[in-house]
C-alpha cells in the first residue's frame, strides 16, 4: 500500500504533542525519516505533509506568478504556519499553538490519512463537513468521478 489509510480518534496532550498511532507509524513511507511538515488545511483543519509529499506539493506550486496578486496571496495563505516537525523518541509530534488554534484543535482530534497527508481535525468540525447523505454523496461521485472511469 502507499500511503495513510484510516480515520482514528487520538488526543492531543497538554503540551501540544500528537502521539502518532501505530497504525500510521507502520504505513509510514521508508524514505520519510520520521519528519513531515505541519500548515493549515484549505478547511479549518491542519495538514501533515510527509517530507518527500511536502517536496512534491511545493514542486507543483513553484510554477503560480509570483507578480500575480490572486497567486501570492494563496501562496502566502499556504505556507502561512508552515513548520517542519519531527517524531520524539515516542512517536510524538509537537503542533504548534498557532496551528493548533487556527483549527480549534484543543484535546481531542480525528486524523485522516489519504494518500500521502494526514489531516488533523477537531472533531466537531470534522463531524460537521462529513456529515453529508448517501444521496448527496452519490451525485458528488457522479460529478467528479463519472467522467473518470468506468468500473463500479
Amino acid at each position: 500500500m502507499s500511503g495513510f489509510l484510516g480515520e482514528i480518534e487520538c488526543k492531543i496532550d497538554p503540551k501540544g504533542r500528537l502521539a502518532m498511532p501505530v497504525r500510521f507509524v507502520k504505513q509510514m513511507p521508508a524514505e520519510n525519516n520520521s519528519g513531515f511538515v505541519v500548515n493549515r488545511g484549505i478547511e479549518k483543519c491542519l495538514t501533515l505533509y510527509t517530507l518527500p509529499e511536502w517536496e512534491r506539493v511545493t514542486r507543483e506550486l513553484e510554477i503560480l506568478n509570483l507578480y500575480n496578486e490572486e497567486e501570492r496571496t494563496f501562496l502566502r495563505q499556504f505556507f502561512r504556519g508552515a513548520t517542519e516537525v519531527m517524531f520524539d523518541g515516542s512517536s510524538r509530534i509537537l503542533l504548534p499553538k498557532r496551528l493548533m488554534d487556527y483549527a480549534n484543535i484543543e484535546t481531542d482530534v480525528i486524523l485522516l490519512g489519504y494518500f500521502n497527508r494526514i489531516e488533523i481535525w477537531s472533531p466537531d468540525i470534522y463531524d460537521s463537513i462529513m456529515n453529508i447523505d448517501a444521496a448527496k454523496f452519490a451525485t458528488l461521485a457522479g460529478n467528479i468521478m463519472g467522467s473518470k472511469t468506468n468500473s463500479q
